[in-house]
């Protein structure tokens, strides 16, 4: 998948009048959840159908918008972002995706009318012969464009409009981002996984720790959870730490998925850590050396809150504990105890 930063990156060849031309569609699409997931696949599908007998076939394009909207309109309002950019264009990808145009969003920007964000963007950048969006599309300054608009202007303009109604849950609930924020935070990490589609990730660089886990038998790959993402309330999760070649990215060639024991938080039992911390003991390894590295944590379960313990032995106790428990949810092997000594990971 092909991603431009800003128009200027966009290839001529897409406004060629004899070419095939594209289809688009246009969110901030956080999370990539299973709504966004609907749209997308059908952007994918109707380019294969309009194939033509040569072979070629419209370009699928996702304009996308960095930073979130929210924090451009009303920059005091927090909004946590379920992804960084780079694990959505990652997830965009994955969907089949030929392209990604990445936005800089800024006040300037918002203050196009509809027609003129949809004549100059996506017909007249991308060369859009049809455009594919959700019917809670809004576009345009104050958000003023909407279905309605979009279909309105494809047909002065001969671009084919297809609205994508609402995809919902079993449940009868509308697939969301608001949704999995909500269960990130009440760390219903199954649920998040349940409509993003996929387990919630963190991506981070290594960086150094206060070396307790080592000293207790228990290493660990230590994120700033500052930088790493949307992080979930604090406690124990099990999960699985993922090294890429590509820099972090999930899903590449010759990634390595290794079973993780994951703890966020301040590590109430020692008074010398104030500031929260994503930390990921890789089950049974002794030997990993990942300062430096970009990695991706992906949390499968919450498995308990964090605890304040009356010294080391029931603390030892509990991280055992939750190894074990952590190997049964991941379905893996219990390893044996790792014993301080052993430890060469720097």
């Amino acid at each position: 998948m092909e991603i431009w930063y800003g128009a200027e990156q966009v290839p001529a060849a897409l406004r060629d009048p004899s070419g095939p031309g594209s289809i688009v569609t246009v969110g901030v699409f956080d999370g990539v959840h299973r709504g966004h997931q609907a749209i997308l696949a059908r952007v994918v599908e109707r380019a294969h159908h309009a194939a033509t007998p040569d072979g070629r076939r419209p370009c699928t394009i996702a304009l996308t918008f960095d930073p979130h909207p929210v924090a451009v309109h009303r920059p005091a309002t927090r909004l946590p972002l379920i992804t960084s950019l780079a694990d959505r264009l990652e997830s965009l990808a994955a969907t089949g995706l030929d392209a990604v145009l990445v936005v800089h969003y800024t006040l300037d920007f918002a203050d196009q009318g509809p027609e003129e964000f949809v004549r100059d963007w996506l017909e007249g950048l991308l060369g859009a012969r049809a455009i594919v969006v959700g019917d809670d599309v809004r576009f345009g300054r104050d958000n003023s464009g909407d279905a309605a608009t979009l279909r309105r202007i494809g047909r002065a303009d001969g671009v084919e409009v297809e609205i994508v109604s609402d995809v919902v849950a079993p449940t009868g609930r509308r697939w969301s981002s608001t949704w999995v924020r909500e269960l990130l935070e009440a760390g219903d990490m199954r649920g998040a996984a349940e409509v993003l589609g996929h387990v919630h990730r963190l991506r981070g660089t290594v960086i150094h720790g206060h070396r307790r886990g080592r000293e207790l038998g228990f290493p660990t790959a230590n994120l700033d959870a500052a930088t790493a993402g949307v992080v979930p309330p604090d406690g124990v999760y099990a999960g699985w730490l993922v090294r890429s070649p590509q820099a972090g990215v999930a899903g590449a060639a010759g990634e390595e998925r290794l079973p993780a024991a994951i703890s966020i938080g301040t590590n109430p039992t020692f008074d010398d850590v104030p500031d929260r911390t994503v930390e990921a003991h890789v089950l049974g390894r002794a030997d990993l050396n990942l300062y430096g590295e970009v990695v991706v944590i992906e949390l499968v379960e919450r498995l308990r809150p964090m605890l304040a313990f009356d010294g080391l032995e029931p603390l030892l106790a509990q991280m055992r504990q939750d190894v074990i428990d952590t190997a049964a949810v991941l379905d893996v092997p219990v390893p044996e105890p790792i014993r301080p000594e052993d430890v060469t990971a720097l």
